[in-house]
């Protein structure tokens, strides 16, 4: 999950709506996650930006980027990319790697650019993560009038259906010498991961939240927007979506 969560020392607290804030801006976010398939996700960039046949120098918004993995693969194969992201932490990482046709930058992702950009990317399920509705309203808007006027632009999601069918309530993964207890869950419409974990003698606790968001909804809410909705993948190697099978939810608009 690419912008979000709650931490507190030995308390249970319910999730704040900006849960994403505190848990992605901290170093433990980036140990639990830090064996992303880098080659699916390489792979993944090389079937999109070949799919949209993008120009060489296609400037490319990289929205909720993290510490930018997938900015600085697509600036390696040519593109002019900024990447964002609201954790100042994660932005201070990937810029790191700037250069002068890539760019990373702290933005909240419901707000528009006023630069125009050939594609804009969501990758990694870095959607559905705010309480209220309209904010995810919000976002599609402002991702819609980012985009030049032969612009697209691209939402990777979790494929709900198949992640709570396939839900595993209970795991315990262990990196860096850290054990992180995690339990998953589905409540109120949203998909819960409760991460449970001690270090250096203190005990934390993170919560991710995710609506379980259907193709039926982000359906609704591009029709409100006034965006068309050209295809849907259900895999990284853009394969045909598949509503009970498909373990992600790709769409592609404009």
């Amino acid at each position: 999950m690419s912008e979000k969560l709650n931490s507190e020392n030995n308390s249970q607290q319910s999730c704040p709506e900006n849960w994403f804030a505190s848990w992605f801006d901290t170093p433990y976010y980036h140990i639990l996650y830090k064996d992303r398939n880098d080659a699916e996700a390489h792979a993944f960039m090389d079937n999109l930006t070949h799919y949209l046949n993008l120009p060489e120098e296609a400037k490319i918004l990289d929205l909720a980027c993290g510490k930018g993995r997938h900015s600085i693969y697509l600036n390696e194969l040519g593109y002019d990319v900024t990447g964002t992201d609201l954790s100042e932490n994660s932005i201070a990482e990937a810029s790191k790697s700037s250069n002068e046709k890539l760019h990373f930058k702290v933005h909240d992702m419901r707000l528009p650019f006023e630069e125009k950009y050939d594609a804009v990317f969501n990758l990694f399920t870095s959607f559905g993560y705010f309480e209220n509705d309209e904010d995810n309203f919000k976002t599609l808007t402002a991702i819609k009038e980012s985009l030049t006027e032969y612009g697209f632009a691209v939402i990777d999601f979790l494929n709900a259906d198949y992640v709570i069918k396939n839900l595993v309530a209970d795991e315990v993964k262990t990196v860096e010498g850290i054990d992180f207890h995690i339990k998953r869950y589905v409540k109120d419409g949203h998909i819960y991961k409760e991460i449970d974990f001690e270090d250096n003698g203190k005990k934390f606790h993170f919560t991710e939240r995710v609506q379980a968001l259907q193709l039926s909804d982000f359906e609704t809410m591009m029709e409100k927007a006034d965006i068309y909705l050209l295809d849907i993948f259900g895999d990284y190697k853009l394969r045909k979506f598949f509503k009970n099978e498909s373990e992600r939810l790709i769409m592609i608009f404009k």
